[in-house]
């Protein structure tokens, strides 16, 4: 007969694997959102739909009625063809759980159970199911429609295929970088590609701002502060023989502190600028601010990294070994309360794992009730932390 905890893992990996069969995009949550309610309800946990678009609200009650200790889920997937060959893989074309918010979604439930089976709690529990993070809009959403409403501290994590399964990883300091969107338009002149002196090419223009925005980083930045710049987009031109008069370019910059971050936007805005002047081209410039840096707090860390070792072992309790420039909007909800944000390894023995949001993206399943443990744990700590300080 199966143990406890092998029913518990067996159940949290059947939820996830439902919630891949079936992703959708950021917004576009609906039945993804109707599956976590169903969940909630057979667990008997009360909860509050449709806020912030598709997000979800539940809360597992304890002795005193506030202050909440908040868990957060994402929801959302990604526009990526699935290509796994999975038993359960999408069945929504063109649509991919390639990041692991189906996941995140079964651990968080799986947390839930544990925390109903050790009730009363001291402190009331909060979990969010939050749409919409791949396009950085769902954490502001949530926290305006009231999610941190009596919030003490919230706590969340995303799996990791660059760490060994079963491994938690809680650091201090920068855990995910800031990440904001640049559009450059050139207004060049147009003309017949047999004589460019009659033009301004807005190609040509184009191709020398995007080799002169590499050497910001590497020449302009202090090498000790990780920092990204990328051009990810280049459309221009209609025919071979027409020189193209207009471009655009769009890209990302990522920083891990806040005056790098400022330092790379006027950087860029300078170095478009001026080749624009110097070749007589026209160019517009528009930054657009996205999720800031996430940092996690030495207190806090301390106290995630006690919850991860009564978990899995001091041993398996590890720290980020490279600097992480990708971005996560969990860094909404850390500008309004105490909190932190860690890892959970998810890489099997003898695997190398494909990076996120690729078409061949998946995880060791074994990572989900450690993760799910893990949640349980630091929610109980943090009530521990908050009671004992009153």
């Amino acid at each position: 007969m199966p143990s406890a905890n092998q029913e518990f893992a067996k159940r949290i990996i059947s939820i996830r694997r439902e919630f891949h069969r079936y992703p959708e995009l950021s917004g576009a949550e609906a039945e993804t959102a109707k599956r976590v309610c169903r969940f909630l309800e057979a667990r008997e946990i009360s909860y509050r739909s449709g806020i912030a678009g598709h997000g979800i609200i539940a809360e597992i009650p304890g002795v005193a009625e506030k202050p909440y200790i908040a868990l957060r889920a994402d929801m959302d997937a990604l526009p990526v063809k699935e290509e796994t060959g999975l038993s359960f893989a999408s069945e929504n074309d063109g649509i991919m759980h390639a990041c692991g918010h189906d996941c995140h979604m079964a651990i968080l439930i799986g947390a839930a159970e544990i925390l109903l089976k050790e009730s009363p709690l001291p402190l009331p529990v909060r979990l969010i199911f939050q749409p919409a993070e791949e396009n950085a809009q769902g954490a502001k959403a949530m926290i305006q429609a009231g999610a941190l409403e009596d919030v003490a501290m919230i706590f969340g994590g995303h799996l990791d295929r660059h760490y060994p399964t079963g491994t938690i990883v809680v650091s201090d300091g920068a855990v995910n970088a800031s990440s904001d969107q640049f559009t450059i338009s050139i207004t060049g002149q147009s003309g017949h590609g047999a004589r460019p002196h009659e033009t301004v090419d807005a190609v040509v223009v184009g191709c020398l701002m995007v080799m002169a925005l590499q050497t910001i980083v590497s020449r302009e930045v202090d090498p000790a502060f990780p920092s990204v710049i990328s051009v990810g987009e280049f459309k221009a031109g209609t025919k071979s023989n027409v020189i193209a008069g207009e471009a655009v370019l769009k890209g990302t910059i990522r920083a891990q502190h806040s005056n790098v971050r400022e330092q790379l936007e006027k950087a860029v805005s300078r170095i478009a600028r001026s080749i624009g002047e110097l070749h007589g081209a026209k160019v517009d410039i528009i930054i657009k601010p996205g999720t800031p840096a996430l940092i996690n707090t030495n207190n806090m860390a301390s106290l995630a990294r006690e919850a991860a070792v009564s978990v899995v072992g001091k041993e398996r309790v590890k720290e980020l070994h490279t600097a992480n420039m990708g971005g996560e909007d969990f860094s909404y909800y850390m500008e309004h309360v105490d909190g932190c944000y860690v890892r959970y390894g998810a890489l099997g023995p003898g695997h190398t794992g494909y990076p996120a949001h690729s078409s061949l993206f998946d995880i060791d399943e074994h990572a989900l009730p450690a993760a799910a443990s893990f949640l349980a744990a630091v929610a109980k700590t943090a009530m521990a932390k908050v009671v004992n300080n009153r």
